[in-house]
């Protein structure tokens, strides 16, 4: 029997990532982020100018991966992965540049989460479709912060349960649910009860959002 698969994304699902950018870009650049306002782009300078974007990615760039060290385990990420790894398989899409691919892998690994790692850039719908194919297409679950992923996954595996989980709590509260998911949790403990009862209930997603 085709065990079910979990597709999760990790910046701000499994890893806390835009608090620690933050206090990197403070100490490192003298730039103010407001992460909890649920954009990516609200950075200043010190005195009050916004940031051009070209730099922001620059700075990614500069974040990932020489600070990854930084980044803290989001509650109960782990625990919720080990449980649902008892039935399922795992793979971590997460959205880096490939030569990050192996830092990534030992960064979960110092956390206990040892699973599948694959890097991407763009819409997240493409490879969450190929990994299904992959795995023989089994009832699929894919967990992500971003609304844009959501409708990428939506368009190319429209199979597939999609779980809005925004772990950061200063962030959290400032974002809606993504339209194209089917349902939000910022928690651990909700998510893998939500994820769990799709396992087992044995059934492709319901349409919703936008046709493939």
């Amino acid at each position: 029997m085709t065990r079910p698969l979990l597709i999760c994304d990790c910046d701000e699902v499994l890893l806390h990532m835009v608090r620690h950018f933050g206090t990197w870009l403070r100490e490192r650049h003298d730039i103010a982020f407001a992460h909890e306002s649920g954009s990516f782009v609200a950075m200043t300078h010190a005195d009050g100018s916004a940031v051009e974007h070209e730099r922001i990615w620059g700075m990614l760039d500069e974040f990932f991966p020489a600070e990854m060290e930084r980044q803290t385990l989001v509650p109960g990420a782990a625990e919720a992965l080990a449980a649902l790894g008892e039935a399922a398989d795992i793979v971590i899409l997460t959205n880096l540049g490939d030569h990050c691919r192996d830092h990534r892998i030992a960064q979960l690994a110092a956390h206990g989460i040892r699973h599948r790692v694959e890097t991407n850039r763009g819409g997240k719908g493409g490879p969450v479709a190929a990994l299904v194919a992959d795995y023989g297409n089994p009832v699929t679950v894919f967990v992500d912060d971003l609304p844009v992923h959501h409708e990428s996954v939506a368009k190319h595996a429209p199979a597939v349960h999609r779980l809005h989980l925004v772990a950061e709590p200063a962030m959290a509260p400032n974002l809606p649910p993504a339209p194209f998911a089917h349902a939000r949790i910022d928690d651990w403990e909700g998510a893998q009860a939500w994820i769990s009862q799709r396992f087992a209930d044995n059934l492709p997603a319901t349409t919703k959002g936008i046709a493939a």
